[in-house]
């Protein structure tokens, strides 16, 4: 099972929920399997397909009132992958929110 954390740690302390999803600011590889609403993509500068962003910076497919996403059934599966907890998450919210 792919907990999306190199290390095998992820912390539990963390919640998605108490969070300024701070990973969705990331930019998102949408893969050929993904079900994405055409109004949610973009390309890249290589013309590869991205989920796109709104004006603020944020992923479009985030409700910004609520801050979840619109699409979770069916998000992408970089997003999919990306584990609450897990490093790359720890890593995302380090940066974001300066080392905390």
């Amino acid at each position: 099972m792919n907990d999306g954390s190199a290390d095998g740690r992820v912390d539990p302390a963390i919640r998605c929920s108490q969070c300024a999803a701070a990973c969705c600011r990331l930019k998102v590889a949408v893969m050929p399997d993904d079900k994405i609403p055409a109004w949610l993509l973009d390309h890249d500068d290589r013309g590869m397909p991205i989920l796109a962003k709104a004006e603020s910076g944020w992923c479009a497919a985030l409700d910004q009132d609520t801050m979840r996403c619109m699409i979770y059934r069916q998000r992408p599966t970089i997003c999919r992958d990306f584990a609450m907890g897990g490093d790359d998450c720890r890593a995302v919210r380090s940066a974001w929110f300066g080392g905390s």
